[in-house]
């Protein structure tokens, strides 16, 4: 690690300060837990002009109801997300995913929105300065070409947010401020499936909050990880899964998968299964399903193919568990 490099920090009182602040200077960034980002910045990854803390916006600090459903402000910590009674009982994906993150001390400070924005990641990447600059730097940063996959033109770095499939598991919005105002989006549209670019926010936009739609009768959910260690490390892949059974029969199914490609995504093909009788031929279909579509790669110092395998069996056994 390095010192980090010199910088502005700013302290907005509302949101269209913090997104004025954003869109008038495209080298600023902003601030929450920080967990993610200083870790970054200490790497060398990055050196922004201006930070513009959101500590002081207490909207964003807020867990409220919106309609049926939930808002979780975006400066919501993880830690107070996975101790949340209510949400535990309706939305276990989410307290799961949430309880899952690194350790105690970051739980306690990293937030929501840092979360579902956090940078992609690749071995090639996630170095210190001096690694990556005797390695030449790579198409993320820097660099003019992809490690992982040389022969493209296109940045394979994958995301490893925890939060975002249990979120897209149970078809959760996403509430952007902006220099033009608020703005809801399903929370799928928020990514790209791009290494250096996977976010699709304009300048001076902020992740305010999360909204989850309410519960249907007899939906369950749950989230499940594999990671090198117990505690820490970012997922090699996840999974979440939400669904619904009625005598039987199988009334809604919705899976999203996330560390295995450039962002989280919801599993194709999954409609196929409504409306007929649970069975082992379902967790080995999912199975199936998961193979054929995440796409990890030499992102990590775990095998590409390891991984792949890793989100089909954790896939399995949730929607074992979640039907059982």
């Amino acid at each position: 690690m390095q010192l980090l490099p010199q910088f502005r920090l700013a302290r907005p009182r509302d949101l269209a300060e913090a997104s004025a602040m954003l869109a008038g200077d495209p080298n600023a960034r902003v601030l929450a837990g920080g967990t993610d980002l200083v870790a970054n910045l200490r790497d060398g990854l990055g050196a922004p002009s201006t930070l513009v803390d959101l500590g002081a916006i207490e909207e964003l600090a807020t867990i409220g109801t919106d309609g049926g459903g939930i808002r979780i402000g975006a400066r919501v910590t993880l830690a107070r997300l996975s101790a949340d009674a209510q949400i535990g009982t309706l939305y276990p994906a989410i307290a799961q995913a949430a309880g899952s993150v690194a350790g105690p001390a970051h739980r306690s400070v990293a937030t929501v929105g840092g979360n579902l924005c956090l940078d992609t990641r690749c071995v090639f990447y996630n170095q210190s300065e001096w690694w990556r600059r005797a390695n030449r730097y790579c198409l993320k940063y820097r660099g003019d070409v992809c490690h992982v996959a040389p022969q493209g033109n296109s940045c394979q770095a994958a995301y490893s947010g925890d939060l975002a499939p249990a979120l897209l598991a149970l078809e959760a919005e996403v509430e952007i401020a902006g220099a033009g105002g608020s703005r809801r989006i399903a929370l799928t549209d928020l990514y790209v499936e791009d290494g250096a670019a996977h976010l699709a926010l304009r300048p001076g936009d902020i992740v305010a909050a999360v909204h989850v739609p309410a519960t249907k009768a007899q939906l369950r959910s749950g989230y499940r990880k594999a990671r090198a260690r117990g505690a820490i490390d970012f997922p090699l892949a996840g999974v979440a899964a939400a669904l619904r059974v009625e005598q039987g029969m199988l009334e809604s199914l919705r899976i999203a998968v996330t560390g295995t490609n450039s962002r989280p995504f919801v599993l194709k093909e999954t409609d196929e299964w409504v409306g007929k009788a649970l069975d082992e031929t379902l967790p080995a279909a999912v199975g199936k399903l998961v193979q054929h579509q995440v796409r990890p790669l030499r992102t990590t110092a775990t095998a590409a193919n390891y991984r792949r395998h890793v989100a089909a069996v954790l896939a399995q056994r949730l929607v074992r568990e979640l039907s059982s």
